[in-house]
């Protein structure tokens, strides 16, 4: 799986679907100009998957071109309950035993289908934007190193005892209507909280807390009058680099009952193993799962209070505090591929600075509270002299870093010198996408890394000045109304860049700024390089945006990585019994609140991913009893949080293997009916000539009473 970096982390089933949620916006009288935003329930956006997905949109003729690399912004939600073997560089392919094509093809196939889907539903419409604050739902994890930043600058957010200020507890939401029945058809949201409600030991796969605020939110409005049937929720991240979950902090699960060490995420032992930080829900043993699901729900809960509250203003016909129209018909775009190894540039008090060639220091091998490294490395004091000399010897093997790189990256121990490294390819990526879209007074700061929550407050901070003095110019040309600039931060996209700091949280050196691969001007960088660009979004259109060509791209390794996961060999049923029987079916009567399970004679789920279908459904008998046919109608499948899909294998010299499904109606949002229903499992054997058979298991029927 791929989050933790951990090999052990195996997967081993299903507890949520991902997702690719696709979103367009683009301008009614320049059919060009128009910007592609997705989500996806992964880790992050990645290099191989970007290209991939732009070919596969190139494949698919003229209609398609006006989508391309300035226009296309490929998010994760940052979840770290996916799948591995996906990303583009070698450093995050080592974890999960290098790349997987089936995980690369299935994300990218995806992705294009709901870009298409997207494209084909485009019309004429409406946006609005509003904001609302979020309770319970994120704290955070390095707050020593967020200390460091000035008390001045830290103030301006401490608004309150339940909002120091120390993470951003807004929810951004961005309201897709159609114009023709004022319909609503879509929201995309922005909030900081990291993918990390379920726990390192977890082998289902899921898009954590993210994917269940999608989910509810979609479920939620589409039984509803105002909204279009296959309306589309996107929970994107935003500037969540320190930013955990798991708010009841950081403890030591060493007995001692004691918070770990507020400076370095240790425990009595002096090590970070211990120290786990806690959900709402920690002390349930199901590897993080209630939390997520509750965290999930806060987020999902204040989206859609906010989403009520823009329509009771549409129908009051008022301009709600809440509510934002974004105004003006431009809609633009820039994407630059820019070399961030050797970058020299002057900060806006005149010092000349560089960036470095990508580096990861000691720290960063400490993991987080989230989840802690398995090693003898710390947040905050990890070096050369204090860790075990096995680790000085790895870091040489792999490059020793020079006294120029020291110098560049200090006070950064390094650990391991990556950015000079190809052997046998690059090991984590130099060039980075720099991307901003805009639509009216709307920007998006699109980041290649996870922003912590200063960075990303002075990052948005240097693009709403600068677009505020582009809006005032506009007005001057354009007599535009005068709407102050709104601006976000998404991602990690595009190319995953591992952290950006702040100078100060990056002289502390715990794990985020020990992750900070370009050095200690690697976020003035970014907005030095995000402020050259902007201009070109200025509606008078007198700077003509970037352009790929003459620069360096970032090398697409997805058909020359290593792999070494093994494929599915073949699958046999045991004797005497056949694919999809029933080896413990479920019980005859149940209530609300029960959980319900039976086991199926298996097959490898990897012969068939099953896209845009699933492995198991719940069905509820809806005919009636006099009627000579039954019919029975899918009331959950495995998009359903409460529906879980567990494999097994038996026998890895037989083949055989088994699958349970479990339905916990105590997960269930609403009460369930009551009424007559089954488990299906659908599923498809190998044969060891390789041919792959579909086949389908059904449970014995049950009753479930109010």
């Amino acid at each position: 799986m791929m989050g933790y970096a951990d090999m052990n982390q195996v997967g081993g089933g299903l507890r949520q679907r991902l997702q690719a949620r696709a979103f367009i916006v683009g301008n009614l009288e320049k059919p060009s100009e128009r910007f592609v935003y997705v989500v996806l329930d992964t880790l992050a956006g990645d290099t191989a998957i970007r290209y991939g997905i732009l070919a596969g949109l190139a494949a698919l003729g003229p209609e398609y071109s006006v989508y391309g690399p300035h226009n296309v912004a490929i998010t994760g939600t940052h979840s770290h309950a996916g799948p591995g073997g996906w990303m583009n560089y070698l450093l995050p392919q080592i974890t999960s035993k290098g790349f997987h094509k089936q995980s690369y093809k299935a994300i990218v196939d995806g992705t294009v289908l709901a870009i298409c889907r997207a494209h084909e539903s485009l019309q004429p419409g409406r946006l609005t934007a509003g904001s609302i604050k979020v309770k319970g739902a994120n704290i955070n994890r390095s707050l020593f190193a967020y200390l460091a930043n000035p008390e001045g600058e830290r103030a301006r957010y401490n608004i309150s005892g339940g909002d120091d200020g120390s993470v951003e507890k807004d929810l951004t939401l961005l309201r897709f209507q159609r114009a023709w029945d004022r319909k609503n058809i879509g929201v995309l949201t922005w909030f900081p909280t990291h993918g990390t409600s379920l726990l390192g030991n977890n082998s289902l796969i899921a898009g954590d807390n993210k994917g269940v605020a999608a989910d509810l939110f979609e479920k939620s409005v589409r039984r509803r009058h105002d909204a279009d049937e296959l309306f589309v929720a996107g929970f994107s991240q935003a500037n969540m680099g320190d930013v955990s979950p798991n708010v009841l902090g950081a403890w030591c699960e060493d007995g001692s009952g004691e918070r770990c060490s507020f400076e370095n995420s240790t425990c009595g032992d002096g090590k970070c193993q211990h120290c786990h930080g806690r959900g709402p829900f920690f002390r349930e043993p199901d590897d993080g799962a209630k939390s997520c699901f509750e965290i999930g729900k806060r987020q999902f809960e204040a989206a859609r209070e906010l989403y009520d509250r823009l329509a009771n203003a549409d129908a009051r016909a008022l301009d709600a505090p809440d509510a934002r129209p974004i105004r003006g018909s431009w809609v633009k775009s820039f994407h630059v591929f820019h070399n961030m190894s050797d970058f020299a540039f002057q900060l806006p008090n005149g010092t000349h600075v560089r960036t470095c060639p990508a580096a990861l220091g000691y720290s960063f091998a400490a993991g987080t509270s989230d989840w802690p490294g398995h090693f003898d490395f710390v947040q905050h004091g990890s070096n050369r002299s204090n860790t075990s000399p096995v680790w000085k010897a790895v870091s040489g093997f792999l490059k020793e870093p020079g006294p120029s790189q020291m110098a560049c990256h200090g006070p950064k121990p390094i650990l391991l010198d990556v950015g000079d490294v190809s052997r046998p390819y690059a090991w984590t990526p130099n060039v980075v996408d720099m991307q901003v879209f805009r639509v009216g007074q709307f920007f998006i700061i699109v980041s290649p890394g996870e922003a912590t929550t200063m960075a990303g407050r002075r990052w948005k901070q240097a693009v709403h000045d600068a677009a505020e003095r582009m809006l005032a110019n506009e007005r001057s040309i354009k007599g535009s109304d005068g709407d102050k600039p709104f601006v976000v931060l998404g991602g990690p996209a595009n190319s995953y860049t591992h952290y950006i700091t702040t100078l100060e949280e990056y002289a502390v050196q715990r794990y985020e700024g020990a992750s900070t691969l370009y050095g200690p001007h690697t976020l003035a960088a970014y907005i030095n390089r995000t402020l050259h660009f902007l201009p070109s979004l200025g509606a008078a259109g007198d700077v003509v945006p970037p352009r790929h060509s003459g620069r360096p791209f970032p090398p697409d390794n997805s058909n020359r990585s290593l792999s070494f996961i093994p494929g599915v060999v073949y699958d046999r049923a045991p004797l005497f019994r056949h694919f999809g029987d029933v080896q413990e079916d479920a019980g005859a009567v149940y209530r609300h609140g029960d959980t319900i399970q039976a086991t199926f004679v298996g097959a490898n789920p990897r012969n068939n991913l099953r896209q845009e279908g699933t492995f198991t459904a719940v069905e509820r008998l809806v005919s009636a009893p006099e009627e000579e046919t039954e019919e029975w109608q899918v009331v959950r499948d495995d998009t359903d949080w409460s529906l879980v899909f567990r494999w097994r294998r038996l026998s890895e010299v037989l083949g055989t293997s088994e699958v349970e499904i479990t339905w916990e109606t105590g997960s269930e949002v609403d009460a369930v009916e009551p009424g007559v229903y089954r488990l299906r499992y659908f599923g498809d054997w190998k044969s060891v000539t390789g041919t792959t058979t579909g086949f389908e298991g059904v449970s014995g029927r049950f009753w479930i009473l109010e």
